[in-house]
């Protein structure tokens, strides 16, 4: 960090509380301006954003169009509660070009865990007599909220035990089991259902079908095969959160679609509005009725469907079905995937494992997760640490050499760390 963004750092501390993110308090970039795949620090230094913002910049960083449409829209009319206006119908209908058809009733909001809220809400309104209970998986996370993160209990000493039923996810690497895959049969889908769903006290169950913060685990197709079946044999609603993978990141514009899942409901954030707060609640006609929305207290917040957010929405799913850039994802997801094949090899690696541009590298010794980040960070190359893995997911629109050149820089950086430890 050099002396111009060592005085804003001080300066920030004169009026900021402390509480970053792992990320902002390990990196200590001061961001001024970003452009497609690249950031620049206040003191000149480029990145190659390998994180896409919080995974919220899926056609990069200022990207022309939806900067020209927000600007626009500013100049015209900012918010009106919950009014009808020409942005909401125009983000709507962009927006159902690209869900699955029985998706057919939205809802806008402005955060992923203020929709996460919504979806719990409509679940326990739409809930028969004595189905008061919200199922869930455990490493999962729904927003930081009460009600969001009370569906997955966090060891975190100043929150009480949630009323969740905990399901297990399929995370192979660390099986909680000590099994392999596929000997072990899904064990843990059969104890999902076993102990979370099969119950006649359960409502929904709130699952990501990919963990995103858990470190990008991917179920194998018969974890969701077990788990789907079940409730719709038990008549539990299934709450997709994709907050972090629809969109398109993964190569389909939900992550559900890779399992042939159809859920009840699906939230939907990160990847939708450029970096602008927009989020979405969508789900079967049948539950997201006029009846239903009154009966939890309406959707509307004081900023959800602000014009200049559902600009930026409307603009960005319109570029996004356009340009065919899912399509583009699962091309560059198969290159990314043959570039981390080389840093699986590093002995640090534990694990690489994803899906389109969404990409984990998991170390063998979490330790050290920070330096490599940091290091990174130096070579010029920004990804997305959390507990034992870096996450990888760039902008849509990263050029291929861009990106081999950036996972490459990557690998550097973790062979450096590792060669420090070396005895």
């Amino acid at each position: 960090m050099t002396a111009r963004g060592e005085r804003h750092l001080k300066g920030e501390r004169e009026f900021i509380v402390l509480g970053a993110s792992q990320e902002a308090s390990l990196g200590r970039r001061v961001f001024a301006y970003g452009r497609g795949c690249t950031l620049v620090d206040v003191d000149g230094r480029e990145y190659v954003d390998l994180a896409a913002g919080t995974m919220t910049q899926s056609l990069g960083h200022s990207h022309y169009e939806v900067v020209s449409a927000v600007a626009e829209q500013v100049g015209a009319l900012t918010n009106v509660h919950d009014n009808p206006t020409p942005q909401r119908l125009d983000a709507a209908r962009a927006l159902a070009q690209l869900l699955p058809e029985h998706l057919g009733a939205i809802g806008f909001f402005t955060t992923g865990t203020e929709v996460v809220e919504a979806a719990l809400r409509i679940a326990h309104a739409n809930a028969e007599p004595g189905r008061t209970r919200i199922a869930a998986l455990r490493r999962g996370f729904h927003g930081k909220t009460r009600g969001s993160r009370a569906a997955v209990q966090w060891d975190i000493g100043t929150e009480p035990p949630g009323p969740t039923l905990l399901g297990y996810p399929a995370y192979c690497y660390r099986c909680p089991f000590e099994l392999t895959y596929p000997s072990c049969d899904v064990l843990c889908a059969r104890l999902t259902v076993k102990q979370a769903i099969a119950r006649p006290d359960v409502a929904a169950l709130l699952a990501e079908p990919i963990q995103g913060a858990a470190g990008v685990i991917i179920p194998p197709r018969e974890y969701w095969e077990v788990v789907g079946k079940a409730c719709a044999e038990h008549g539990v609603l299934l709450i997709a959160d994709e907050v972090l993978t629809g969109g398109g990141r993964t190569g389909e514009f939900l992550a559900s679609q890779h399992y042939g899942l159809e859920p009840d409901l699906v939230t939907l954030a990160k990847g939708l509005g450029s970096g602008h707060p927009v989020a979405v609640l969508a789900g079967r006609p049948d539950l997201l009725t006029e009846d239903t929305w009154s009966a939890v207290g309406g959707y509307s917040s004081t900023f959800g469907g602000s014009p200049v957010g559902l600009a930026a929405a409307s603009t960005t799913l319109t570029v996004l079905h356009r340009d065919d850039l899912i399509a583009r994802v699962r091309e560059l997801g198969l290159l990314l995937a043959d570039e981390l094949s080389t840093v699986a090899e590093h002995p640090l690696v534990g694990e690489v494992r994803g899906l389109g541009l969404l990409h984990a590298v998991e170390l063998a010794n979490p330790t050290v997760v920070g330096r490599v980040f940091q290091r990174a960070l130096d070579m010029g190359v920004r990804v997305m640490p959390g507990g034992s893995v870096l996450r990888i997911a760039p902008p849509f629109l990263i050029e291929p050499d861009e990106l081999v050149d950036a996972v490459r820089r990557l690998g550097r950086a973790i062979d450096q760390v590792h060669r420090e430890d070396a005895p």
